[in-house]
């Protein structure tokens, strides 16, 4: 260690200059890594819709329709032009209406009050009409761009690929707001935690190399999924950041004593088995995310493995070179101690320690009651509720109320058992 210690003091510009680079390249790399929005292709192989949907691709080709567009106060005449123009828009693959049901041409010369209202009611009611439609996957976002210029703001469109659009389009910002939202909370508790108004920007300068680092490698995976480019900034952002305040810590209080390149030689190796220890219970923590059998886990748990290994290396080696560059400027910017004093929190606390059992005890009962009435939200619907895909689709429920499409497939045998089993499924 001591040894290690010296070398990384010994050439502290080389370190400084290397780490630039890689964090340089790694932000150049970032938006050309791949994200994967489709949660199906993490699901085990062996699952049995995953096996359907192989036999249904192979078997009928297409995609399933994933959008019900509604145009309001709309003739016949209005919603088949409608119906060609979208057909026309880049990644749809394919749509159906009433027309498609009952035939065009019966569509066009025979009043609907002579077709089957059961059917009718379906795609076309109180002048409003539901037409639905299939956009391939990976052109979501350009396809669902170009439906919503042509409907406008009148009228509403919603379903899978709407919401992965919509997630898609939100994926970057939700980071970015979640930063904003997170940075000064973090900001405010180091200077309050702190003795200079410098330290908790080279807390962040490290742990943030690291997370640049992190996320601009995600590019040797090919692809990852948009849970694990949303989540893992944030993360380990989070759960990394105390390994460079036990350095800095440990370097502060052997500066009382020594001279800075030996109080941080001292305060490398105090501090790396501790680093260290609290890394390896993060690491083994997110390693048990990659024995899940939905893929997104192993996605997001070597993701996150590797985030806390690029975290423990810069805060062991970036660190300790950009303060050893910067301890002057610390030095100039010293403030008194902003956090309070707890040496009688511990005789306080001894005091109470019975009630406060009893209190856990009473609050642990009732909440491991209720944690099984806990509900769950899968899909992506739940993520948009204040965007126009959410407004949007509680605008076609009420109209035609919810859809959920399913998928039944049998094998090939004879029309006539597959249409008892059709009738007796209506």
């Amino acid at each position: 260690m001591d040894r290690f210690s010296q070398s990384v003091i010994k050439h502290k510009r080389s370190v400084f200059i290397g780490f630039v680079i890689i964090a340089v390249l790694s932000a150049i790399f970032t938006p050309l890594v791949s994200v994967n929005y489709d949660m199906v292709d993490y699901l085990p192989k062996d699952a049995q819709s995953t096996s359907a949907i192989r036999i249904m691709e192979d078997e009928f080709g297409g995609e399933m329709p994933n959008v019900r567009v509604m145009l309001t106060d709309v003739s016949i005449q209005e919603v088949l032009a409608y119906k060609e123009q979208i057909a026309a828009i880049d990644g749809v693959t394919s749509i159906s209406w009433l027309d498609d049901i009952v035939g065009l041409d019966t569509l066009k010369t025979t009043p609907l009050e002579y077709l089957d209202p059961a059917i009718v009611k379906n795609y076309y009611l109180d002048n409003n009409a539901l037409v639905s439609l299939s956009i391939e996957g990976g052109q979501e976002t350009s396809a669902v761009n170009a439906i919503y210029d042509l409907i406008g703001e009148d009228n509403a469109a919603t379903g899978e690929a709407i919401n992965s659009a919509e997630t898609q389009a939100m994926s970057v910002s939700e980071v970015i707001n979640a930063m904003a939202i997170l940075l000064p909370i973090i900001i405010l508790i180091l200077v309050i935690s702190t003795t200079s108004w410098v330290e908790p920007i080279l807390f962040l300068i490290t742990i943030g190399v690291a997370v640049i680092i992190n996320v601009g490698t995600n590019i040797i995976f090919g692809e990852i999924s948009f849970i694990t480019q949303t989540v893992s900034p944030v993360l380990q952002l989070a759960v990394s950041l105390d390994y460079a305040i036990f350095l800095l810590h440990s370097f502060n209080n052997y500066r009382l004593s020594h001279e800075p390149q030996e109080a941080m030689k001292i305060a490398m190796k105090e501090a790396m088995p501790t680093v260290a220890a609290c890394a390896a219970t993060t690491m083994i923590g997110f390693g048990a995310l990659i024995f899940m059998r939905f893929g997104i886990g192993a996605d997001l748990g070597i993701n996150l493995l590797k985030g806390i290994v690029l975290s423990f290396i810069s805060v062991i080696v970036f660190l300790p070179v950009i303060t050893l560059m910067c301890y002057k400027v610390i030095d100039k910017t010293k403030h008194r101690k902003l956090m309070p004093d707890f040496k009688k929190a511990g005789n306080v606390l001894m005091k109470v320690r019975v009630p406060f059992l009893l209190l856990a005890i009473l609050v642990v009962i009732p909440s491991f009651l209720a944690q099984s009435n806990t509900e769950f939200m899968y899909g992506t619907g739940s993520i948009t509720d204040t965007s126009r895909a959410g407004k949007d689709s509680l605008i076609v429920e009420e109209q035609f109320g919810k859809e959920n499409v399913l998928v039944l497939l049998v094998p090939r045998e004879n029309v006539g058992t597959e249409a008892e089993l059709s009738a007796a499924l209506f």
